[in-house]
C-alpha cells in the first residue's frame, strides 16, 4: 500500500510539475530560482513526514543549515547543488516530458492555461516548494555536515556518536571513503580514539576500519596520520567490545599492506596479541580474532614471500597457539589449526621447536577429544576439525623429517 501510495504521489506530482510548468513557459513567466538551493532538505512527500531513512548527522537545526547553503549558492540553481535533481526548469521540463501520459497531459495543460495570472503565480510558488521537497543532499553534502559536526568541540556526545554513525554508513563505498581524508574527516575521526567516552572510540574506529577495508590508499593515509598506535593501545582495553572492535580495525589496516605490517610490528601489535592470546580471563570471541589476523599474516607473508614479522616464529608465539589447542571450543580449535598449518607452511618457523612444545602429542590428544563427541551435530562438525587437525599433522611430520634430514646432510 505504501509503495503504491507513493508511486501515485509520484505520478501526481509530475502531471503538476509539467502542466505548470508549461503554462508557464508559455505565457513567459520565469520561475525565480534564487532560493531554490537555500535548504537541504530531504526527500518527502505530502508535509515532509516521510523523511529519508537517512538523518541528518548535525547539531544545527534547518533554519541554519538553509541560510548557510543559500549563502554558498549565491543565489543561484547550479547542477550538482540538487545531487540528482533538477539544474533548471529545461532540465525539470524534459524530465516531466518522459515522464507523463501524453494524453493526461494534453488535457492538463489546457486546463492550466485558462488560469488567472494571479492562480499562476500560485501555482509558481507551489512548484518551487515541490522542488524544495525532491531536493536530496548527495553523500558528499553529508560526509561534510558530519564532519563539520566532529570538529565542533562544543558538541553534545549524542550529537557526536550519530555524526560518527552517519560516517560509518557512508564510507562503505569505496569512493566515498577515499575522499574522506580529501574534505578533511580522517583527521577527527582518529583525534576521537583519544576520546574519553568509549562509545565515541569504538565508533571512531569501527569507521577506520571500514573505510579502510580492502582500499590501499585510506591504510596508507590512516597510517600516515599515526593511527595504528592508538589502535593497538585500544586492543589492551578491559572491555571486550572496545578491544575487538580496535582488532577489527587493526586487521582491515594492515591486511595486504606491507607497510602496514611494518608499522604493526614498530608499535608491538605482537605484543598486544600474545597479552589477548594468553589470557584466559579474555574473552574467547576477542581471542578468536586474534588468532584470526595471525593466520591472515601468515598467509599474507608466504604469499608475498615477505619475511618481515619474526614474531610468527618466535617460541613464545608458537607456544601460545599449541596451548590454544587444549581449549574446548570447536570454533576456536578449527581456528587455531589454520593459524598453525599456515605457520608450518613459513620457511621461518622450525618444526623441531613445534615438537619440543609438544605438538604432536597435542594433536593426538585433540583427535581423541573430537570421537568421543555425544552429539549428532556436534560430530559432524567435529568430524570437519578433525580433518584438519590429520592435516595439520601430516604437515607437521614432513616438515620435522625435512629439518631432520637437512641438519644430517
Amino acid at each position: 500500500m505504501a509503495n503504491a501510495r507513493a508511486r501515485s504521489q509520484g505520478s501526481s506530482h509530475r502531471h503538476l510539475i509539467l502542466v505548470l510548468l508549461v503554462a508557464l513557459l508559455s505565457a513567459d513567466f520565469l520561475l525565480p530560482v534564487a532560493t531554490a538551493s537555500a535548504a537541504v532538505a530531504v526527500a518527502a512527500e505530502g508535509d515532509g513526514e516521510n523523511r529519508s531513512a537517512r538523518q541528518w548527522a548535525t547539531g544545527k537545526d534547518e533554519g541554519e543549515l538553509s541560510a548557510e547553503r543559500e549563502a554558498s549558492a549565491g543565489g543561484s540553481v547550479v547542477e550538482d547543488d540538487f545531487a540528482g535533481g533538477f539544474g533548471s526548469l529545461d532540465s525539470m521540463l524534459q524530465w516531466a516530458i518522459g515522464n507523463s501520459d501524453p494524453g493526461k497531459l494534453k488535457e492538463e495543460a489546457a486546463d492550466v492555461q485558462k488560469l488567472s495570472e494571479d492562480e499562476l503565480l500560485k501555482r509558481r510558488v507551489e512548484i518551487k516548494e515541490l522542488m524544495e521537497k525532491l531536493k536530496m543532499p548527495s553523500d558528499a553534502d553529508l560526509m561534510k555536515i558530519a564532519i563539520t559536526d566532529l570538529n565542533n568541540s562544543s558538541i553534545s556526545l549524542e550529537d557526536r556518536q550519530r555524526a560518527l554513525q552517519e560516517l560509518l554508513i557512508l564510507v562503505e563505498p569505496i569512493d566515498n571513503a577515499n575522499d574522506l581524508d580529501k574534505i578533511g574527516g580522517l583527521v577527527p575521526v582518529i583525534q576521537d580514539l583519544n576520546n574519553a567516552n568509549e562509545e565515541i572510540r569504538i565508533t571512531s574506529a569501527w569507521v577506520l576500519g571500514t573505510a579502510s577495508q580492502n582500499n590501499v590508499l585510506v591504510q596508507n593515509q590512516i597510517l600516515g596520520y599515526g593511527a595504528l598506535g592508538k589502535l593497538v593501545k585500544m586492543g589492551y582495553s578491559k572491555s571486550t567490545k572496545e578491544a575487538a572492535k580496535a582488532m577489527f580495525a587493526i586487521s582491515a589496516l594492515i591486511r595486504d599492506n606491507v607497510n602496514g605490517q611494518e608499522a604493526f610490528q614498530s608499535e608491538r601489535g605482537n605484543a598486544m596479541l600474545q597479552h589477548i592470546l594468553a589470557s584466559n580471563s579474555i574473552d574467547v570471541r576477542l581471542q578468536k580474532k586474534a588468532v584470526f589476523l595471525v593466520t591472515d599474516l601468515a598467509d599474507f607473508q608466504l604469499n608475498s614471500e615477505n619475511s618481515g614479522l619474526a614474531f610468527l616464529s618466535e617460541h613464545v608465539f608458537l607456544k601460545l597457539m599449541v596451548d590454544m589447542l587444549s581449549r574446548f571450543d570447536l570454533d576456536l580449535q578449527e581456528k587455531v589449526l589454520l593459524a598453525i598449518r599456515s605457520l608450518l607452511k613459513l620457511p621461518s618457523t622450525d618444526a623441531a621447536d613445534l615438537e619440543s612444545l609438544g605438538l604432536d602429542s597435542v594433536l593426538y590428544r585433540l583427535g581423541v577429544q573430537l570421537e568421543e563427541l555425544p552429539s549428532e551435530e556436534q560430530k559432524e562438525y567435529a568430524g570437519e576439525v578433525d580433518g584438519l587437525r590429520r592435516e595439520v599433522q601430516a604437515l607437521f611430520q614432513q616438515k620435522l623429517k625435512q629439518g631432520t634430514a637437512a641438519a644430517a646432510a
